[in-house]
């Protein structure tokens, strides 16, 4: 599945995954007011054996971009960058 991803300007270290580029047909509204206008980041394929950088792996993200259009990533909380040292 190839994947396009968003950055927030409004909320560093916010990323939208989409699996259609320029498509926020189902990205709810107000998540949008939130994030702020979608700044084309980066694609790539999303395969099942992807290592990616979040506490997310590659299958969970395509079953939630699959089923929802899309996948949200927000910044790691004060806690969890705590809890991670």
């Amino acid at each position: 599945m190839q994947c396009y991803v968003y950055r927030s300007r409004r909320k560093p270290g916010s990323f939208l995954f989409l699996p259609e580029k320029g498509n926020f047909e189902r990205v709810p509204g107000v998540l949008l007011k939130i994030f702020g206008e979608p700044e084309f980041s980066f694609d790539f394929e999303l395969g099942a054996e992807r290592k990616l950088m979040l506490a997310v792996e590659a299958p969970e993200i395509r079953r939630v971009m699959q089923e929802n259009g899309f996948f949200l990533q927000l910044p790691p909380s004060e806690e969890d960058k705590t809890a991670a040292c």
